[in-house]
């Protein structure tokens, strides 16, 4: 089993910034992929963000720019810088944690979440 933990989500103005956090309970390096996804009123859930298994960074076109991943290997953590907030990424934030098992198998595993309001 691992641990997923999200925080660093509040209410933020528009253009606004705030730094999400997603801490494993493994090293970074035994986790074969990790992203960010959100979910905003009364739409389904978005991919915003993640590695891919050889490592590059991805970003969603609605957050490009805006947005940028990165990692802290000693703290088994990634995290979400977001800039120039706007309303619209008002939304439960979530992080994503694919962890490799025998052979070609995985599992994934998501955290509880955070909130995050852009509002004036």
């Amino acid at each position: 089993q691992v641990q997923v933990v999200e925080s660093g989500g509040g209410l933020v103005q528009p253009g606004g910034s705030l730094r999400l956090s997603c801490a494993a309970s493994r090293t970074i390096f035994s986790i074969r992929t990790m992203g960010w996804y959100r979910q905003g009123p009364g739409k389904e859930r978005e991919w915003v963000a993640g590695f891919s298994s050889a490592g590059s960074t991805n970003y969603a076109d609605s957050v490009k720019v805006r947005v940028t991943i990165s990692t802290d290997n000693a703290k088994n953590t990634m995290y979400l810088q977001m800039d120039s907030l706007k309303p619209e990424d008002t939304a439960v934030y979530y992080c994503k944690v694919v962890v490799g098992g025998p052979g070609s198998t995985f599992a994934i595993y998501w955290g509880q979440g955070t909130q995050v309001t852009v509002s004036s």
